[in-house]
C-alpha cells in the first residue's frame, strides 16, 4: 500500500538527498521553476500554470511550472523562483511559504533549437489558501492533486511533431490540460522519489 503523500514526508525525502546539477560548463544558460506545494486533508496539490500563447515563448501555450530564466540580482535557484512566482502567479514565497528542497537539474529536451539550459526544480511547502494572481504570461491556474497524478487514471500518450514526424511522449491528460515534457518529467521525479523504500 502508498504511504500517503505529505509535506513533511516531501521535506524529509529531499533533506536526505543530494540533487544532481547540472555543471555550467554543459549548460550554461541557467533557469529555476517554483514546485509549489500545498497540503489538503488527505493530499498535497501542485500549482500547474498555462502559459499564454506567445510567438516569443519557445513553451507558449504549454503547461509548466511558474518559472524563467536566471538573472543576476537573483540569489541562487531558489531567489529565481522565488521571483518568477511572484511576477507569473503573484505568489510571494519568501513570506507565505517554506523551502523544502530541491530536485534534480533538468535540460530541455523536445526542441534542439532551445539553449544549452539547465532547469532547477525548487520545492515550496505552501500554507493556508494562497490568492494566485496570473500575470499576461499566464492563460490559467490549476491546482493538481499529487495523488491523482501518480495514480495511472491519467496516464497517456502526447504526440508532438519534431521535424517530419509526431514522436511520442508520456503525459497526463488532467482536467482538459496535457501535462508532458519538462513539466511531466520534474513532477516524475519528485513522485518517484516518494515511492523510494524508507
Amino acid at each position: 500500500m502508498r504511504s500517503r503523500i505529505t509535506l513533511p514526508r516531501i521535506e524529509e525525502r529531499l533533506r536526505y538527498r543530494s540533487p544532481i546539477a547540472i555543471p555550467a560548463a554543459t549548460a550554461p544558460a541557467r533557469a529555476a521553476v517554483a514546485v509549489c506545494l500545498r497540503p489538503r486533508p488527505q493530499d498535497v496539490e501542485v500549482l500547474l500554470i498555462r502559459r499564454s500563447e506567445r510567438k516569443d515563448d519557445p513553451w507558449s501555450g504549454q503547461v509548466a511550472l511558474p518559472g524563467g530564466r536566471s538573472e543576476a540580482g537573483d540569489a541562487g535557484p531558489a531567489g529565481t523562483a522565488i521571483r518568477e512566482a511572484r511576477e507569473e502567479v503573484g505568489l510571494d514565497l519568501e513570506r507565505g511559504a517554506r523551502l523544502l528542497g530541491r530536485l534534480d537539474d533538468h535540460l530541455p529536451r523536445a526542441r534542439a533549437s532551445l539553449p544549452r539550459l539547465a532547469i532547477t526544480p525548487v520545492v515550496f511547502g505552501i500554507a493556508g489558501e494562497p490568492e494566485v494572481k496570473p500575470n499576461r504570461e499566464v492563460a490559467e491556474t490549476l491546482w493538481a492533486s499529487l495523488d491523482d497524478l501518480r495514480s495511472g487514471r491519467y496516464d497517456s500518450t502526447h504526440f508532438y511533431r519534431l521535424g517530419p514526424l509526431p514522436i511520442p511522449f508520456p503525459c497526463w491528460r488532467y482536467r482538459g490540460l496535457i501535462v508532458w515534457g519538462l513539466t511531466y518529467r520534474i513532477l516524475s521525479s519528485l513522485l518517484r522519489l516518494l515511492e523510494d523504500p524508507d
